[in-house]
């Protein structure tokens, strides 16, 4: 996975802690850091629900041609 889909999740949690986001989507801590620091992909239903978790569109977050929409 790219480090800009993972800046992303690390702005998309802003001040939320990990354990919480974690324990939301129900992945080990360290899973959901290897995603933020861009080293593992998660598949393609926890993309899912990671997109609905932060209330926005799996195409902006995981597909860098649909970069119309930011993080507020």
């Amino acid at each position: 996975m790219s480090k800009e889909v993972g800046q992303k999740l690390v702005e998309l949690r802003g001040e939320r802690k990990a354990e919480q986001v974690a324990n939301d989507l129900g992945i080990p801590v360290r899973t959901l850091k290897s995603y933020e620091q861009g080293e593992r992909t998660p598949k393609d239903n926890l993309k899912t629900k990671i997109a609905h978790y932060y209330n926005v569109p799996i195409e902006w977050l995981f597909f860098a041609h649909f970069d119309h929409y930011r993080c507020t």
